[in-house]
């Protein structure tokens, strides 16, 4: 599902609300998601799962082009652990 077929689903389901409402809803939604991860925090939804970052170490890496070895720093990236319900769900 990409993000205008979200914000399509969630109109249809809500159809007292106007389409720029439901807009700016999803909007703050994935702000605040990407905002507390951003600060090192954590979010869980309930039945869902819980996105968080990881640190991964800086390493070795090689120019695909030209075979050099390079040093690519160290960097935190999102991780997402889905919840017992989602798990659930995808093994049914």
């Amino acid at each position: 599902m990409i993000r205008s077929e979200l914000l399509q689903a969630l109109a249809k389901a809500n159809p007292e609300l106007r389409t720029d409402d439901v807009e700016r809803i999803v909007d703050v939604f994935f702000d605040e998601i990407a905002q507390r991860l951003a600060d090192g925090g954590r979010v869980e939804l309930r039945g869902f799962g819980a996105f968080s970052t990881r640190e991964r170490d800086p390493r070795k890496g090689r120019n695909p082009r030209t075979g050099e070895a390079v040093d690519v720093p160290g960097k935190k990236v999102p991780f997402f652990k889905p919840g017992k319900e989602m798990r659930a769900r995808l093994n049914v």
